[in-house]
């Protein structure tokens, strides 16, 4: 392990434990050098004190992490937070991903000069689960990772003792499960995107290039509200994972929630249609798939599918869409026939990400009203890159 890099990084303790416990605290440390010179023409010795240049960045629920300077080298689980570091123009410190195919990036290619390569991080989610041991070989110089995400997923293997061994021998974590807000253990701050963007925003010091990103994103969203239907005339979806090709069973989530990866339903005014029908999103309960008969009882204006970010809408038509066409009672439903089935996106989106959702929903929903690029691609990768 590097001792002398991994000295500008530091948190305390107590702010670990009682972020592990959901609180959040302060805590950090600062380490302050002295430096002494003797001066030759007066024989008398100089002392300095280098400037200070440590910032301290908090966040629920790890508490106050204090850095020295901007990280290099970061492990990421969360495809929403690395989709954050790319929009920073950090994107070359990510070096993992809980499972890297989650990790859709076909947007990029459309913003000149931003991309990342997927082939070069580490894969941290093993047959096993995760291996305490991979957080030792990346050596990073931040977790930008939920503790509580890996602590209360059994399957990962990790628990509370691991995650403050790794913080203090490698480095702090930092970070707050956003895609979501239906898990009981969640019982600290939730953060809307923007929230927890402009905390990596502060991590990376791009205080000022998250305020332009920020602003390019409340015009783009204030213009496409300015332009949409009144309420009573907005459809309903239903939301749901289904990876097949020919689908027959579906796990149904409710499109009402506020997580993040909601959040291009809810700008372009799409409802939930399974509100009153007592039917619970898959990550609310056990209750399992539904099938076409159930769905037909439902008949929603339009189905959002995902398990399909990775084909394009061609792809998805002359697949998915055609077999619901061609099946006897998936043909009967409205969203079928009207051809309101779309893929449902990722589910963990990031501020680039969803700018792409949202013109992609609103040209879907309201092609009478939206066509084409719906915000400058150029502008856009203009802020990035600078």
């Amino acid at each position: 392990m590097d001792i002398n890099r991994r000295q500008f990084i530091g948190v305390g303790a107590s702010a670990l434990a009682a972020g592990l416990a959901g609180c959040s605290s302060s805590g950090g440390e600062e380490n302050t050098e002295t430096n002494t010179s003797a001066g030759t023409s007066q024989g008398k010795t100089a002392t300095s004190t280098p400037e200070d240049t440590s910032y301290t960045v908090s966040m629920s629920p790890t508490g106050d992490v204090t850095l020295e300077k901007p990280p290099e080298s970061v492990a990421h689980y969360f495809p929403d937070y690395a989709d954050m570091a790319v929009a920073l123009g950090h994107g070359d410190t990510i070096n993992s991903m809980g499972l890297p195919s989650r990790y859709h990036t076909n947007h990029y290619a459309e913003l000149d000069g931003v991309s990342i390569d997927k082939k070069s991080l580490t894969k941290l989610v093993g047959d096993a689960g995760i291996s305490k041991e991979i957080f030792y070989d990346l050596d990073s110089d931040l977790h930008m990772i939920d503790p509580q995400w890996l602590i209360k997923n059994n399957t990962f293997g990790l628990d509370a003792a691991d995650i403050e061994e790794i913080s203090e021998k490698v480095s702090p974590f930092f970070g707050n499960t956003i895609f979501r807000r239906t898990d009981k253990w969640h019982d600290y701050r939730y953060y809307t995107l923007y929230d927890a963007f402009e905390k990596v925003a502060e991590v990376h010091q791009e205080q000022e290039k998250f305020s332009r990103l920020k602003s390019f994103h409340d015009q783009y969203i204030t213009d496409i509200q300015t332009k949409l239907p009144g309420p009573n005339s907005r459809p309903n979806a239903l939301l749901c994972w289904q990876g097949s090709n020919e689908p027959e069973t579906f796990y149904p989530a409710r499109l009402s929630g506020k997580g993040t990866n909601k959040k291009a339903f809810r700008d372009v005014g799409i409802t939930d249609a399974l509100s009153g029908t007592g039917i619970d999103g898959l990550s609310e309960s056990n209750r399992g798939t539904i099938d076409y008969e159930t769905v037909l009882e439902i008949d929603p204006d339009s189905i959002l599918l995902r398990g399909h970010e990775q084909k394009t809408r061609e792809e998805f038509e002359n697949t998915v869409v055609k077999f619901m066409k061609n099946h006897e009672v998936a043909s009967e439903l409205r969203a079928v026939k009207n051809g309101k089935v779309f893929r449902g996106g990722p589910i963990y989106p990031g501020p680039l990400h969803h700018l792409f959702l949202v013109e992609r929903y609103a040209t879907g929903y309201f092609p009478d009203t939206f066509s084409g690029e719906l915000f400058d691609r150029e502008e856009l990768a203009s802020i990035i890159t600078s």
